[in-house]
Formats: C-alpha cells, sequence, structure tokens
C-alpha cells in the first residue's frame, strides 16, 4: 500500500500548526484541532472528536511520562478525577451508541457541546488569573472531604465534556484545580490534569474507535505534524508576548464556538 494513503499533506500541516499554537501557548490541542477538523476539512463531528482523542491520548502519554520523572504528578489527585471521569466517559459512550455516532442527532449534540466548550475555554483564557483570585478564597473554606467530592464532581464533567467534544482535560481541568487546590504549584496541579487524561482519552477515544468514529490516516497525518510543531515552537515560547497570542486564539475559539453552536 502507497504511503500517500497514510499519509495526507493538509492534515499534517494542520497537525504542525495545532502543534506550534500548543507549544506556544500550552492551550489544549482539542480546543483547537476538533474545530480545525470539522469547520476546515469538513469532517463529520463525531470523527474529528474520536481522531482528536486518540490523538491526545498518545501526545498526552508522552507529556505524563515527563511529569512522572520530574515527580511532578499527584497521584490521588489524578485518582479523584478518573474516579469520576472514567465511569462517566463509558456513560456517554453508550448513550452516543444507542443514538448511532454517525446520526444526525449525535452530530448536532456534539456540535452545540463543542461550540459551547469552546466559549467557555475562551473565557479561561482571557481571565483564568481572576477567576482563580476570585474563587480560591470560597474554596478554602472547604473541608478536605468536600475538596475530594468536588474533584470526583470535576472528573464527572471534565468525562462527559471530553468524551463528547474532546474539549476541557487541559485549560477548564486545570483552572478548576487552581481553585481547589490553592497550596500546589501550577507544575504539579498541570501533571496530575495530563495524568489523568491519559486514560480518559484513551477511553473515550476506543470507544469512538469501537463505533466507527476514528480516521486512522488523519490521525498519522495529524501526529507527523504535530510532533515536531511541538517541539520547534516550545523553543520559541519564551520569545512570543503570550497574551496577545492568547487574546488572539480565544477570539477564534469564540468565532469556532459560535459557528458550531448556533
Amino acid at each position: 500500500m502507497q504511503i500517500d494513503h497514510f499519509i495526507h499533506l493538509p492534515y499534517t500541516l494542520a497537525g504542525f500548526a495545532v502543534g506550534a499554537l500548543v507549544g506556544l501557548t500550552g492551550v489544549g490541542g482539542g480546543s483547537l484541532m476538533t474545530p480545525l477538523l470539522v469547520l476546515l476539512f469538513g469532517i463529520h463531528p463525531a470523527t474529528a472528536v474520536g481522531t482528536d482523542l486518540l490523538y491526545a491520548g498518545i501526545t498526552k502519554f508522552s507529556g505524563c511520562a515527563v511529569h512522572h520523572r520530574k515527580g511532578s504528578i499527584d497521584w490521588s489527585v489524578a485518582r479523584r478525577l478518573a474516579a469520576g471521569s472514567v465511569p462517566a466517559a463509558l456513560a456517554t459512550l453508550a448513550l452516543l451508541a444507542h443514538w448511532g455516532a454517525q446520526s444526525g442527532r449525535s452530530s448536532a449534540t456534539i456540535s452545540v457541546i463543542l461550540g459551547y466548550a469552546l466559549f467557555v475555554t475562551a473565557i479561561v483564557l482571557l481571565f483564568r488569573p481572576w477567576l482563580v483570585a476570585r474563587m480560591q478564597p470560597a474554596f478554602a473554606k472547604f473541608s478536605e472531604r468536600q475538596i475530594l467530592t468536588l474533584t470526583v464532581l470535576l472528573g464527572l464533567v471534565l468525562g462527559v465534556l471530553v468524551t463528547i467534544s474532546s474539549v476541557g482535560a487541559g485549560a477548564i481541568g486545570v483552572t478548576v484545580l487552581l481553585m481547589l487546590y490553592p497550596q500546589m504549584s501550577t507544575l504539579r496541579i498541570v501533571g496530575s490534569d495530563i495524568a489523568h487524561a491519559v486514560p480518559l482519552t484513551l477511553i473515550a477515544g476506543a470507544g469512538h474507535w469501537a463505533m466507527g468514529s476514528v480516521d486512522w490516516p488523519m490521525l498519522v497525518s495529524l501526529l507527523l505534524g504535530s510532533i515536531p510543531g511541538i517541539m520547534i515552537a516550545s523553543h520559541f515560547a519564551p520569545l512570543v508576548p503570550d497574551r496577545a497570542l492568547r487574546a488572539l486564539l480565544a477570539f477564534a475559539l469564540v468565532l469556532a464556538g459560535a459557528k458550531l453552536a448556533f
């Protein structure tokens, strides 16, 4: 079989662009890749989500390994999140399978939820420091048991959101964890979130694969572009005006969200 049956240059270039933006801003690839596939390439929403979930699982696995070597993962927090997200992901997959992953009902549901998830991500991009500073004092009054319960509930919400839209495990999850665990360093929060996202995205991605919602040649092409994109852009991240780029990204996410949700 010829190599061009597996590698499609437009997807590879898109993967490189998304990888570069992830490397420059740290914004989760799902917030960028899934709407790009749906709006620019006309990919069915279920296929875009399923393919992006496995893409995220593969790329986040390497990130998890790096954080594990650095000791920057709180496995108790990751387990709390997974206690909510994994059952929620399985239940959501069952619902999508019942509807039919490629059905009009599933497509409409995925598009609307993806659109609103992009709105929330844009808000988080612009206002995370303000949101965290505003909410941390309220969460500081909660008991350890209440924090545990809220962490599991966060995992549940992320399980549904990520399985349907592939968006949320990064920007939204990290922001809420910063509110819940103010005593924990940002690096450790990020590492714990990535560690939790690996099983979530792989389980959700495997479920979409079982429903026929994964395009393997597209996945390979995206990975071939995004991995070097992340590596190259990460070296230049300190030179880029982060605030301006995040504002531009947030504006783009709002436009994409409006297109998908309405």
